[in-house]
This record gives C-alpha cells, sequence and structure tokens, in this order.
C-alpha cells in the first residue's frame, strides 16, 4: 500500500490492507473504535466446494478454545458468507509487526516465544483435527503489547478447492510441497510451514545453531524427513541448545583453567631452589693420619698418599646419590601416579579429582623425604627432581589417554 492509498483508507476508517488466502484484512473503525475485518473473495464465494468450507469453519470456530485464537462471526448477504468481523482486540500482523519495528526479532526471549506459542495452539488444533497450513507473516497475527501470537482461518477446512497453489498465491511459499499437489495432509504439512515461518523471522539476522540444524530439518521437501510433530521440532530446539550450552560451559573453564597457568607461571616470581653441599663422609685412613699417625708408622710410602688426583670428589658422590634417588624415585613415583591417571579417574568430578590428588601428593611427599634420607641428598635438591619426574609421568600418562585434561598432581613449593 503506497502513501495516498494509506491516506484513502484512513479516511474511509480503514488501515492496513493485508491480503489472505481467504480475503482481504484490514481494520475498521466502528462508532469510534477499530475492529478486525475479513472480506471474502467474490472469486472464492462463487466456488461451492469454498463457500462450504468456510460455512463449516464459521460454525467451528466457536468451538475452539485457545488465547492465541482469534474468533470470527460471519456477515451473510444474498445467502453467502461476504465478510468476516474478528473478535474485539488490539493486533496486527506479523508482516505489519516486522515493518513497524524489525529489531523486535533481536529481543531476549522474542523468537523462543514465538515458536513456543505456535507449537501450543497448533498442537491445539492437531487434536481437533484441524491444521493450519499456511503460516506466513501475512496470515500469522500478533497481539500489541505483548507480542503473543494469533492465529485464524485454518488451511485444512479449504482442502477441496482444486487448485492449492492459486488459492495460497504469494503465501505459497510457506505451504509444504504434497498440499500444493493435493497430496496428503497430516502434522508434518504443519512441521514445514512453521519452520519456514521461522526462518523468514530470522532471515535478516545470524540463526541460532540451535534453530539452524532444527529449521533445515523441518522444512524438508520429504514429510518422512521431517519431524513428526510441531512439539518434537520444538524439544529438538531446546535439547540443542541445551548441549550447546554445556559444551560452552565446559570451553569456557577450560580457558579460565589455562589463563589461571598462565598468570601462575608468569606473575609470581621464579624461585631458585638452593642446594646445600654434604661433605663427603670421611675415609678411616684420614681419620688416622689427623690422630697423628704417620704414613711409614702404617707402613705406606709416598706413592701410597690418599690425596691423589684418582680420588671421588665431592660432586662426585651427591651426582651418583642423584642419580640413585631419581631410578628409585621415577618407578615408586609411576605407581603411584597410575592410581589416579586412568579413564575412570580422570573421569569423575573435580571435586572428586582434588580429594584423591591430595592424597597422592601426600604420599609422594612422603616417599621424597624418605629417599632423600636414604639416598643422602637434600630435601631442596630432591624436591627439584621429584617435581621434574613427576610432571614427565604426568604428561606421558595424559597422552596414553588421548587426553588434554589440564588437571595434574604438583608437589608443593617448600617453604
Amino acid at each position: 500500500m503506497n502513501y495516498e492509498e494509506l491516506l484513502a483508507s484512513r479516511k474511509e476508517g480503514r488501515q492496513r490492507k493485508t491480503r489472505l488466502p481467504i480475503g482481504d484484512y484490514y481494520r475498521e473503525q466502528v462508532d469510534g473504535k477499530w475492529r478486525g475485518v475479513v472480506d471474502i473473495l467474490p472469486a472464492l464465494n462463487s466456488n461451492i466446494a469454498f463457500s462450504k468450507a468456510l460455512a463449516k469453519e464459521c460454525e467451528q470456530n466457536t468451538t475452539l478454545r485457545n488465547k492465541h485464537l482469534l474468533h470470527f462471526s460471519p456477515i451473510v448477504e444474498d445467502g453467502e458468507v461476504r465478510r468476516l468481523e474478528l473478535e474485539p482486540g488490539n493486533y496486527l500482523t506479523f508482516e505489519q509487526l516486522l515493518i513497524d519495528n524489525p529489531a523486535i526479532v533481536a529481543q531476549k526471549d522474542f523468537i523462543d516465544n514465538v515458536l513456543a506459542q505456535l507449537v501450543e495452539v497448533t498442537t491445539v488444533l492437531h487434536k481437533r483435527g484441524i491444521r493450519h497450513i499456511c503460516y506466513s507473516p501475512r496470515t500469522v497475527f500478533a497481539r500489541k503489547g505483548d507480542n503473543s501470537v494469533l492465529l485464524m482461518s485454518h488451511g485444512s477446512y479449504y482442502q477441496g478447492v482444486s487448485d492449492q497453489h492459486e488459492f495460497y498465491g504469494d503465501d505459497a511459499a510457506f505451504v509444504a510441497p504434497e498440499v500444493l499437489s493435493n497430496g496428503s495432509v497430516d502434522d508434518r504439512c504443519d512441521v514445514y510451514s512453521i519452520g519456514k515461518f521461522m526462518q523468514s523471522l530470522l532471515s535478516e539476522s545470524d540463526i541460532p545453531l540451535e534453530y539452524r540444524q532444527a529449521l533445515k530439518k523441518a522444512v524438508s521437501q520429504y514429510p518422512e524427513s521431517r519431524f513428526a510433530t510441531p512439539e518434537d521440532m520444538l524439544k529438538a530446539v531446546r535439547q540443542r541448545r541445551s548441549l550447546f550450552h554445556s559444551a560452552l560451559v565446559f570451553l569456557s573453564a577450560l580457558a579460565i583453567a589455562a589463563v589461571c597457568v598462565f598468570a601462575y607461571f608468569e606473575l609470581f616470581p621464579e624461585s631458585h631452589p638452593v642446594e646445600f653441599v654434604k661433605p663427603a663422609p670421611r675415609q678411616p685412613l684420614d681419620d688416622l693420619l689427623d690422630d697423628g699417625i704417620t704414613l711409614e708408622e702404617l707402613g705406606l710410602g709416598p706413592q701410597d698418599s690418599v690425596y691423589t688426583d684418582s680420588m671421588p670428589t665431592n660432586r662426585d658422590y651427591e651426582a651418583k646419590a642423584e642419580e640413585i634417588f631419581r631410578k628409585r624415585y621415577e618407578q615408586e613415583a609411576d605407581r603411584i601416579l597410575s592410581k589416579i591417571y586412568n579413564q575412570s579417574h580422570m573421569s569423575n568430578s573435580e571435586k572428586q579429582f582434588v580429594s584423591e590428588s591430595e592424597n597422592t601428593v601426600k604420599e609422594l611427599l612422603e616417599l621424597q623425604n624418605s629417599m632423600a634420607g636414604e639416598s643422602g641428598i637434600s630435601h631442596d635438591r630432591a624436591q627439584v627432581i621429584a617435581s621434574q619426574i613427576i610432571d614427565r609421568i604426568t604428561e606421558h600418562k595424559k597422552k596414553e589417554m588421548g587426553t588434554s585434561n589440564s588437571r595434574s598432581v604438583n608437589l608443593p613449593k617448600r617453604k
């Protein structure tokens, strides 16, 4: 409707003319109040099959009960229904709603509410054996204020009209292929049309993943490939959303854990373990010499001096002690860490893993202290070696399980 037509309509007390399959819908001012009206197309009134179907719908319309259904009263002239007067209310088509406020589709919960309400009212119709057939921005209404969905004039009443494609006209793109070819009609034709309607609402924005997959199935050209009922389609959307939400939470948790680990190593000062050199034990021969006994008294000559270049040094003793500690500790640490790094324990909750890790850390620390004393190396040096061994074993076991889980066991830093 252009601007001049709009002005003319308002002068006649009419607004927003919209073509529906059965006629022209507009709002008419009666006694100062606006009321929805549908003028039945004259060409359809001459069709006997259509006239009988319209009379049947008018008769059953008052028996349908749901807050998302628009009721109407027939106006009969010369024995024929010439127009329908819709129940009082402030409502408009979705086509006009999107023209007035195209950004409404981005409002929180708008799309979810529209789909849920369409499924609710369609399920009520299906229980009565009625299918709406054509859900388009021109045939679906919205109540002003809360944008609640409203339906009127259901297509299954007019299956007797021979040319279904001509009957639906510009809205035929929203009708299932089997309906247009006068095939069988069941709940899946409404699944198709609802899917097309929802796609039209989301055409100007990025379709959420949960809707993209569900709507793709809903608008399949083959009825057997669609959802069996609109309720199944709604359930699929909600299940996919729940799955995506869980995945996002998991990825967010991993990202936070990675940031925390990075911050720990970047922001905290690096500690350098202090090694204390333990003197090598004195040989009995040294003790004798210190007590004033000469080499001659021991039956030794100058060539038998204890201070030769071939004698082991303190560092040689320390290296040997560390080698012994490494071999023994690595073997026992591998056995202990195998208790928690397996598929059964890694699938436990974070709380359970932390509890088991605490016991493991305690056992590893006790083992470290015990072996350090037996090997004759400092506890600080033992701490460094043990940490290296634990890190290496942990990464190896993670690779064996094929996981990048950030859960790790670390010995506490010594104060």
